[in-house]
């Protein structure tokens, strides 16, 4: 089966400024230079795709296109670098601009995802789907306290008691949005997740995902202290 990786950077990010391209932990190119370093030898990537208005995206991601003969690319239409764009219409679009009967999309805001990461999430969704899933969502296992702000109870307590041990909480998924495969068909109907979805689990560094200047600071701490 061929596969794309997807990579959305778009121009304008709102929370955390230029935060796809600034400089993170001394990497010139930021989070999408680390991000194509992880993916460059990635064996069963066929195509890697970056999608971008940004011209200082396409400037970094140019750089790689000698050492990486699989990456292609795509200026983004401008009706779908904006903030209001329609998610489901940016799926659509990416299985569009592929032929491939695999997709897996990520973010560069997934600094730890790595390719060790990518290569066990493609061969478990190969491996699930001759078991009735039809895509692959990562993140993490999450059995945190949960407080309705309403009630004031708490939301995943599966006791009796008021306040349960941590290991009496629902077992629940947090998506760490480093992740998601589905077939191109499932893309072209404007959904990444398809209707049987396989959940990977990643440990909490592989699953930090950069949201915010506060994320981004702590990314860069981990990455300092980890990888360098």
């Amino acid at each position: 089966m061929s596969l794309t990786i997807f990579i959305p950077v778009r121009r304008g990010s709102e929370r955390v400024s230029e935060k796809n391209t600034r400089n993170f932990a001394g990497i010139e190119g930021g989070l999408l230079e680390l991000k194509l370093n992880q993916l460059k030898n990635l064996e069963l990537a066929d195509e890697i795709v970056v999608s971008t208005n940004d011209k200082k995206c396409w400037e970094i991601a140019s750089g790689f296109q000698k050492q990486m003969k699989n990456l292609k690319l795509v200026e983004r239409p401008d009706e779908l670098g904006k903030s209001e764009t329609s998610l489901s219409d940016l799926i659509r679009h990416v299985a569009e601009i592929t032929s491939a009967e695999e997709i897996l999309w990520t973010h560069v805001t997934s600094p730890f995802c790595d390719a060790e990461k990518y290569t066990e999430a493609i061969k478990k969704y190969r491996e699930i789907k001759i078991s009735g899933f039809d895509s692959l969502i990562s993140g993490r296992k999450y059995r945190e306290f949960l407080l309705d702000k309403r009630s004031g109870e708490l939301v995943n307590n599966l006791t009796g008691f008021a306040w349960p041990r941590t290991q009496d909480l629902a077992d629940w998924f947090e998506i760490n949005n480093a992740i998601f495969i589905a077939s191109r068909e499932d893309y072209l109907k404007g959904n990444r997740t398809g209707e049987s979805p396989f959940l990977i689990e990643f440990d909490k560094i592989s699953s930090l995902d950069i949201d915010n200047e506060e994320d981004f600071k702590i990314a860069e701490a981990v990455y300092e202290r980890i990888y360098k």
